[in-house]
């Protein structure tokens, strides 16, 4: 009876995050016609900031309002698996989604993006995980602080190139747009309810997430699965529920700058914001466990950019072999 709970918590959390993020989803991108701006501002900065918002308030209450080694070390997992989920699970995912629908006839077999677009996420993601690596191994915590103070200043260049870039710099095709869900009478729909509908998707995301990370940890506790792996795997594959939910649903609807978009974002936000505050509120001393998920990462993300650069594009079913790294790590953490 309580693996059956939990299993209808699972379906729950998946039921209300895909309506959610429908609705965050629909709105952000009326919010980026509004504005003006490029899928590559929508995907990467809005959509990006507005859904790890949520999750990134956990290593900030763990490590300053905590304050415990124990809830220092939950932070720091946080911000860790994260990237590491988005660049070794995440993606490959998205490839083998991809293939799926053009088996289906639904779309072709190809990313439909501006690749020199995708190697600048990447590339700034590695340099910022690099630089967090290279901190683990120095325990000067002025160097800490210049590197977090350097790794924001870093995430505003981003943001700075994000909006000064235009759908033409991006080419691909132009998507199309349905109505504001919370307004289809409107030809254009006001700034209000633009907000209101988003605040409500990210709501919605935001429980979703929680009565995941619920039943995950209600399960991981009931199968006396290793407090490491829930911090390092499963907690990172709820909180970024969202992200997975809305990069899916683009890709479905062909929308490839923004699903892509939203990952490769996510993994600049995660690497960059988060990972400041852990140099500056801890000692940033980690475990060889923690320091294996940002080699991964940067291996991973170093991959696609690879690709990017030297093939010009993406090759589907090679992007699915980073899923490797993830499955191989995992089955470490729970040899160990």
């Amino acid at each position: 009876m309580t693996l059956l709970l939990y299993g209808v918590m699972f379906v729950a959390s998946v039921v209300v995050t895909l309506g959610a993020c429908a609705l965050f989803t629909n709105g952000i991108e009326w919010l980026g016609k509004r504005l003006k701006l490029s899928d590559g501002a929508v995907g990467s900065v809005l959509a990006a900031i507005g859904t790890t918002l949520p999750e990134t308030s956990i290593p900030i209450v763990a490590i300053f309002i905590g304050g415990s080694r124990e809830e220092t070390e939950v932070g720091l997992g946080a911000i860790l698996g994260a990237p590491f989920m988005l660049s070794t699970l995440v993606i490959p995912i998205l490839a083998i989604l991809l293939m799926i629908y053009a088996g289906l006839g639904k779309r072709t077999a190809s990313f439909r993006l501006n690749y020199k677009d995708v190697a600048v996420d990447l590339s700034i993601f590695a340099v910022a995980y690099l630089v967090a690596l290279a901190c683990a191994y120095l325990s000067s915590q002025p160097l800490h602080l210049a590197a977090a103070v350097g790794l924001v200043g870093l995430y505003l260049y981003y943001v700075k190139l994000k909006f000064a870039s235009s759908d033409d710099d991006e080419g691909g095709e132009p998507t199309d747009l349905g109505p504001l869900f919370f307004g289809r009478r409107w030809s254009v729909p006001p700034y209000g309810l633009i907000a209101l509908q988003v605040a409500a998707g990210l709501g919605g995301l935001a429980v979703g997430a929680h009565l995941f990370v619920h039943a995950a940890e209600s399960m991981a506790a009931f199968l006396m699965i290793s407090p490491l792996i829930l911090a390092l795997l499963i907690a990172p594959l709820a909180t970024e529920l969202p992200e997975m939910s809305n990069s899916f649903l683009w890709l479905y609807h062909k929308k490839d700058r923004l699903a892509v978009g939203n990952v490769t974002g996510a993994m600049v936000f995660q690497g960059t914001i988060p990972v400041s505050v852990g140099l500056i509120g801890t000692e940033w001393s980690l475990a060889p466990s923690a320091l294996i998920t940002i080699v991964l990462a940067v291996i991973a993300s170093s991959s696609l950019l690879l690709q990017a650069i030297l093939g010009g594009k993406w090759t589907p079913w090679l992007m699915t072999t980073g899923a490797i790294l993830y499955i191989g790590y995992a089955l470490y953490l729970y040899g160990n």
